[in-house]
């Protein structure tokens, strides 16, 4: 579980967009109302802007509820419905003080020290891809998430559900990798469990882990720490695994090289915090991408973030599928890249450190942290317009991780 902000029901998901139109139109009567006065200076234009922004902030405020009946395939994207399930259904019900923090770990002191603690599952279909396998990315996935939190990772625990049928050598192969993924993470997998279902009551193999970390240095990472003026930096190119993962499938006629970015990023992290003390939030992009990780960034500290779109990092493949099937490479997973708010002060010291490690070589400042509007999250595009980038509202890419 992890995630920050409220959501409303699919059919009104859209409601920043929805605001737009309306102020829009409601501005074009005015205009005409008051013979053509259209001055962008006109206290009408103004109006309607802040008449915008305050239904946007009414809506992020509001009480989270699900209204949906059945569980969706969107309720496990990472985007707005996901964080809806979390916070109506399980924060409500198991609500305290770790929890609330909505972080992808907890943070927590035992005998005075300080530990991190997180959970993962991964059901990515299929199960080998270019790049990896469900095996390394389950370890990956879970040693990332406790790295972003500044804590060293140590021990992963690992549990399989297999189903009736799968085939002995796919999980030998699946074992292989997460023992290697494991070693050049520098963890252990101390425990685990095994339990099989019948056959057609899974998808061969799906795999949980959870991981223990030490905090070793006197940091404290979250996505409510950004402040007016920080730096929004990527540590790569974006939506490498998501698109890998879609062309896997075969569902499109494409052929490239792209692979998945999955990887172990507790290293890099090491060379950022070593480098700086003015890291403020660190979060590894995975479902609903760089544009999820920035909604929640900027929901939970209250400010805005302004990105140039110019200069996210982006291979040609991803560019290239994203414009095919009409999806925002912002919001595709990733699961070697982390998104990073530092002190605007220190972002050329962060960007040297991360560009001295082969896993940050093409890291890039996207942005940076503004006081207004507060909760949005801003794209100024290459055409010279500025457009929001909301939460992801549905599922483009399933059972990517």
């Amino acid at each position: 579980m992890s995630g920050e902000g409220g959501v409303r029901e699919q059919a009104s998901a859209n409601w920043a967009e929805e605001a737009v139109r309306e102020a829009a139109a409601r501005e074009q009567l005015d205009v005409t109302q008051s013979q053509g006065h259209a001055d962008p200076e006109h206290p009408v234009v103004r109006d309607r802007e802040q008449e915008v922004l305050d239904r946007i902030d009414r809506a992020r405020r509001a009480r989270p509820r699900v209204k949906d009946e059945r569980i969706t395939m969107a309720h496990g994207a990472g985007g707005k419905a996901t964080h809806s399930l979390i916070e109506a259904i399980f924060l409500d019900a198991f609500r305290n003080p770790l929890l609330e923090a909505m972080e992808d770990q907890a943070v927590f002191a035992v005998h005075g020290t300080r530990l991190a603690f997180t959970t993962d599952s991964y059901v990515v279909s299929p199960l080998f891809f270019p790049g990896g396998d469900i095996g390394d990315l389950a370890v990956n996935g879970t040693v990332n998430d406790l790295a972003v939190s500044g804590a060293r990772p140590v021990y992963l625990s690992a549990g399989f559900i297999l189903e009736e049928g799968f085939p002995v050598e796919d999980l030998r192969r699946i074992v292989r990798s997460m023992k290697a993924a494991a070693e050049a993470a520098g963890v252990q997998i101390v425990t685990g469990d095994t339990k099989v279902v019948q056959r057609g009551k899974a998808d061969g193999c799906y795999i949980n882990t959870a991981g223990v970390g030490v905090l070793d240095r006197p940091v404290s990472l979250g996505a409510a720490n950004a402040r007016p003026g920080d730096a929004v930096i990527v540590s790569g190119p974006i939506g490498d695994h998501g698109v890998t993962i879609m062309l896997a499938r075969g569902e499109l006629d494409i052929e490239s090289d792209i692979t998945s970015d999955t990887a172990p990023l507790n290293g890099l992290i090491d060379r950022l915090l070593d480098a700086t003390t003015g890291v403020r939030c660190i979060r590894d992009a995975t479902r609903g991408g760089v544009a999820t990780i920035l909604n929640e960034v900027a929901v939970a500290s209250q400010v805005a973030i302004v990105v140039e779109e110019d200069t996210v990092p982006m291979r040609a493949e991803v560019r290239g599928a994203g414009e095919i099937l009409g999806i925002d490479p912002l919001y595709v997973a990733c699961e070697g890249r982390f998104v990073a708010v530092v002190d605007g002060a220190e972002a050329e010291a962060a960007l040297a450190a991360m560009h001295s490690h082969p896993l940050g070589a093409e890291a890039a400042v996207i942005g940076s942290i503004k006081a207004d509007p507060p909760t949005l999250v801003l794209l100024k595009t290459e055409f010279g317009g500025t457009r929001i980038v909301d939460m992801l509202i549905g599922d483009p890419l399933p059972r990517i991780c």
